[in-house]
């Protein structure tokens, strides 16, 4: 594959260099890096190359077939996922409650009740097609909100440029190491691009920043929305520590930014 890269970028190099999917910019400098991200998204559609954050020397395996994403069946896949963690939510409601072994210094972790459905709720209902909303210029604006005061992780993350059709798929294409289920999450990426306006901002070690241009507005939206988060097994969301689903629902109303990450 031949790279149109776009104009004044440092210099870089391909990978894997005998057929390049994805470019990595060699300089590192954060004053830049939102411009440089900038000016390749706006091109992105003259280059077919769309933006990430990455860190250079992440190793990156062969690319996912995306025939394995489009053949995702996502709803059925999510209410399996939801049956699976309804049984070992009321196993553990069930169960006798175990005393907390805590340090007299260190807060217990809060109670879970879990999500609020005791049936299978279906996916989160679209806010993007009505909205007028524009992913791409909300991508611009929660990445510099990611890079002024965002994570810790951004600091020494590079700009790379993905030979992919579409902002879900990055993950896919660069082979994006992680413990998540990967084309179940693409797919769910592919969704989330389509009802909500997400873009993948940045594929940092095992995290994943993703821009949302319509996130949930009221708690019943932030719900269902948080259920599907739940449902890809991210390690931030059900184990580091593990979040209070209402806790974490509410986070989600009117966030420019969704994060993941597997341990």
């Amino acid at each position: 594959m031949t790279f149109s890269l776009p104009q004044s970028l440092p210099s870089g190099r391909g990978v894997p260099a005998d057929s390049p999917v994805l470019w990595y910019a060699d300089e590192i400098r954060y004053a830049p890096l939102l411009d440089m991200w900038t000016r390749a998204q706006r091109q992105q559609d003259i280059t077919g190359l769309r933006p990430i954050l990455c860190y250079t020397d992440d190793d990156h395996p062969r690319s996912l077939d995306l025939a394995e994403v489009t053949a995702v069946d996502l709803e059925t896949e999510l209410e399996q996922g939801w049956r699976e963690y309804r049984r070992r939510q009321l196993a553990r409601l069930a169960a006798p409650p175990e005393p907390m072994d805590c340090p007299e210094d260190v807060e217990p972790w809060e109670d879970d009740p879990g999500a609020p459905y005791d049936r299978w709720p279906g996916l989160a209902p679209a806010t993007l097609p009505a909205s007028g909303a524009d992913p791409d210029e909300a991508a611009r604006s929660a990445l510099a909100h990611l890079l002024r005061h965002g994570w810790y992780d951004t600091a020494g993350a590079s700009l790379g440029l993905v030979a992919a059709a579409r902002s879900a798929d990055i993950p896919a294409v660069i082979g994006w190491r992680a413990e998540a289920p990967l084309p179940l999450f693409c797919a769910l990426l592919r969704s989330w691009e389509d009802r909500f306006g997400a873009r993948v901002l940045a594929a940092i070690g095992a995290t994943l920043h993703v821009s949302v241009a319509c996130p949930p507005r009221t708690q019943e939206q932030a719900d269902l929305v948080a259920l599907e988060h739940l449902l890809t097994t991210a390690d931030n969301i059900v184990n580091d520590p593990p979040t209070p689903f209402p806790r974490y629902a509410a986070s989600l109303i009117d966030a420019p930014v969704w994060s993941f990450w597997w341990d």
